[in-house]
């Protein structure tokens, strides 16, 4: 069993190695940026349609932002591999399950915290440049909750796929493939699309930003929030299979 003193440790060298990479740290300020910038184009050249909601139309960018979410989950651990520093990673934290849950904990708790706070305040800025009256307004506080709860959903994710690919180019790839294709192919598996499409964060979050006008034609037969916890339930499962075969690989 892993001691409080191990894991701590491992989540410290965690953190100083997640601040320590450009490509960590510039992808990570990226994610932030984004839905404060699509808050404020959006607004700016009034493109919304008129039944979009406040939220969703202050999020336009949250996709673009999540994908790079999941980026940063993937190059935590595939950058490791990549420069051959896992070796000295494992070295210092010989468990390897300490390692994985070290990194998944500070990915998760990394992205959730940076999206609550950015889609706060893109849905700010959007509440106060958009037209008043115009859009359905709501209640976003829950589904901010939610949203950056999909963040932190699709980071672990990368991690996941970035443990599997261990390269850092074919993890980029892959996780963004994982996270565009149950909503592409979604359609093509007939009453089952409605399952299918919802397995990705994206869809999760997609559906989320409409929640302030909550209906069932506009979030979808699944719901925002049935979508939310079955991509939790996978994500939980790809993870504890990416643990399973790091074990196995590096025993």
């Amino acid at each position: 069993m892993t001691t409080p003193t191990l894991g701590s440790q491992a989540l410290s060298y965690e953190w100083i190695k997640f601040r320590s990479v450009r490509s960590t740290v510039w992808t990570t300020a990226a994610t932030a940026v984004l839905p404060l910038l699509g808050a404020v184009f959006v607004a700016a050249t009034g493109s919304l349609q008129p039944d979009d909601t406040v939220l969703g139309g202050s999020l336009t960018l949250s996709v673009v932002a999540q994908m790079l979410a999941a980026v940063v989950g993937a190059l935590v651990v595939s950058g490791e591999y990549s420069s051959g520093t896992i070796r000295t990673t494992f070295a210092a934290v010989p468990r390897r399950s300490t390692v994985f849950a070290a990194k998944a904990t500070l990915v998760a708790a990394v992205m959730y915290v940076l999206a609550l706070l950015s889609c706060s305040a893109a849905y700010l800025v959007g509440d106060a440049m958009l037209p008043e009256g115009r859009y359905a307004q709501g209640d976003p506080l829950p589904a901010l909750f939610g949203i950056a709860a999909s963040f932190a959903v699709a980071a672990v994710l990368g991690l996941a796929v970035g443990t599997l690919v261990r390269h850092s180019a074919g993890a980029v790839t892959t996780v963004i493939g994982v996270l565009l294709l149950p909503s592409l192919f979604g359609p093509l598996f007939g009453n089952a699309e409605r399952w299918i499409a919802g397995l990705s964060p994206t869809a999760a979050l997609e559906k989320l930003t409409q929640t302030s006008d909550a209906t069932a034609d506009t979030v979808g037969s699944l719901g925002p929030w049935p979508s939310l916890l079955l991509v939790t339930a996978c994500t939980t499962a790809i993870a504890l299979a990416a643990l399973v075969l790091l074990r196995r690989r590096d025993a």
